[in-house]
Order: structure tokens, then C-alpha cells, then sequence
């Protein structure tokens, strides 16, 4: 995920780490190559009275616009919800591992501790991993113990079975006395916290936006912007090609960015930076543990800048 400061005014006009540009520059030849031609043969079109009304495009323009505006609202939704899941993430676990040090009673279970710790913190690895489809065996292998990763690394839900574990903690911490019916209660609290969290993440990953939907606001935006250069070629006739360029790259780059955001776990410039926020949740939580746990190099793509 990108963040940058906004530089001034002049600088963003040619931003290009983020922008949707280099994707769409492509389309935008094929675009302007289109109203070249149709620019050139203008003579003929207009012979044949094959031009359009600009005021068609007008309305047109403002229903299009309205209709990429509500796409983008409910593609920013997703974004900002599983950004919300992530924060909440955050907190139970450091409401987790902070129980586990002041709640669990013992001076002699730093151990024990420090597993739970692991395990919270695997969990939220795997999640990652499990929301962009890729293989999460690095992570759990150095942060569980070997019979926990062995009987983890087969399981298609990962979370949820270290969700149990740590539930199988709490009970063991329970049936050794070392903590009462009520702090096993506050404990199943955030345990079923991190349940809801994970089931969150999941219903947007797996729930994409009606693809019908896409296809028709595709076409629509494609089909406009190919009739546009009929509508301006008598008007402003070899000017046509730019201005057909700047009112499409208005219209696709929305169609883009509402893609781009669809699935806000993805690992695209804008999408969110979940292995920075795993490495922050893990690095807060071993510092709750007391330890210091070192910072793996990952590629900056997938670091907020």
C-alpha cells in the first residue's frame, strides 16, 4: 500500500508510483489512435452525416458518472472494512497477550506464555496468507513449535485451527488452576472477537462484487468512450484525439481504481499493506512478551510507503 504526503500542486500531475496510469496507457493509445482515425476521415463521416449531438454526451456523461461514483463507494466499503477487521485485529491480540502476562498466574510459565504469544501471532500470518492464497509454511515453521506446525501446516483453515489452540491453552491454563471461570470467560471473549474478525476477512475475499455488475459498467464505460470522438470530431476536429484521452482517462481510471479496491488483501500499489501490519502486530506482542523479535526483510512492494 502506498501513503505518501501530497507534494505540490505541479509534482502530482505527473505522479506515476500508485497511479492507475501506467495500467491504463494502453487503452488510451488504442483511444487515441481510434480518434486519429476518425479525425482523418472526418470528410467522409460527415458526408454520410455520421456524427453525434455533443448535448447526448452530456447526459449521458453525468448518468455514467454517478453510476462509476456508486461503484467506487461500494468498492472503497470493502476496503475500508477489511482495514477495520485489521485495526480490531490488532487490539484483541494485544488484549490476548497482555491477559496472558497479567491474568495467568504462575512466575514460572514464561514459557507457556510465550507460546500463546506465537501462536497469536501465527494466526495473524496465516490470515494474511490465507486471504492472498499463498503458502504461509515459512512463518508458522518459525514461529510454532515443531508438533504444532506439523499438525497445522495440513489444515486448509489454518486460523481457525490456531484459533483452537489458543483456545486449548486458555482450557489447560484453567484446568491447572492457574486462572478462575472469569478470566476464562474474558479470554473466550477475544478468542470469539478474533473468530468474528477472521470470518470478516473471509466473507470479503470470497464475496467479490456481482461480476454482471463489472461487465455492464465495462462495456458501458467502453462503448462511451468510442462514440465520444463522433460527437466532437465536427467541433474541434485534430484537438479531438486529446480531449477524447482526458474524458476517458476520467471515466476508466474510476472503472480501474474501483477494481483495484475490490479486493482490498491483494498486493497491488493501493491495496493494504497486511505484511506490514502483521510485522507490526508481531513485533508489538513480542514486546509485550518482553522480547525483541527482529524484523524480516521483505520486498518494499509490500511496505507502506
Amino acid at each position: 500500500m502506498i501513503t505518501k504526503k501530497k507534494t505540490n500542486w505541479f509534482r502530482m500531475l505527473f505522479e506515476w508510483n500508485g497511479s492507475v496510469l501506467p495500467q491504463l496507457l494502453p487503452r488510451l493509445f488504442i483511444l487515441f489512435s481510434y480518434s486519429v482515425l476518425v479525425v482523418y476521415f472526418r470528410d467522409d463521416l460527415l458526408s454520410y452525416d455520421i456524427h453525434i449531438n455533443p448535448a447526448i454526451f452530456t447526459l449521458f456523461g453525468i448518468a455514467l458518472a454517478l453510476f462509476l461514483g456508486f461503484r467506487n463507494t461500494v468498492s472503497y466499503d470493502r476496503f475500508w472494512e477489511g482495514r477495520k477487521l485489521w485495526g480490531a485485529l490488532l487490539n484483541d491480540t494485544r488484549s490476548l497477550a497482555r491477559q496472558a502476562h497479567t491474568l495467568v498466574e504462575g512466575d514460572n510459565y514464561d514459557k507457556e506464555r510465550t507460546d500463546f504469544i506465537h501462536l497469536l501471532t501465527a494466526l495473524v500470518h496465516a490470515l494474511k496468507h490465507q486471504l492472498r492464497e499463498t503458502e504461509a509454511d515459512s512463518d508458522l515453521k518459525r514461529l510454532l513449535l515443531k508438533s504444532d506446525h506439523d499438525r497445522i501446516k495440513t489444515a486448509v483453515f489454518k486460523p481457525i485451527i490456531i484459533l483452537k489452540e489458543l483456545g486449548l491453552w486458555v482450557n489447560k491454563a484453567k484446568l491447572s488452576g492457574r486462572i478462575d471461570s472469569i478470566t476464562q470467560t474474558s479470554f473466550d471473549v477475544n478468542l470469539n472477537k478474533l473468530s468474528d474478525i477472521i470470518g470478516g476477512c473471509e466473507r470479503i475475499a470470497s464475496t467479490p462484487i456481482p461480476y454482471t455488475y463489472s461487465v455492464l459498467l465495462h462495456r458501458t464505460v467502453y462503448i462511451y468512450c468510442f462514440l465520444l470522438p463522433f460527437g466532437f470530431v465536427e467541433s474541434t476536429v485534430w484537438i479531438t484525439p486529446l480531449v477524447i484521452v482526458f474524458i476517458a482517462y476520467t471515466f476508466v481510471a474510476l472503472e480501474a481504481i474501483a477494481d483495484e479496491l475490490e479486493n482490498p488483501f491483494g498486493i497491488q500499489p493501493n491495496d493494504l499493506a497486511l505484511e506490514a501490519m502483521s510485522e507490526m502486530i508481531e513485533n508489538t506482542l513480542a514486546e509485550i512478551d518482553n522480547k525483541k523479535i527482529e524484523t524480516i526483510p521483505r520486498p518494499k512492494s509490500y511496505y507502506i510507503i
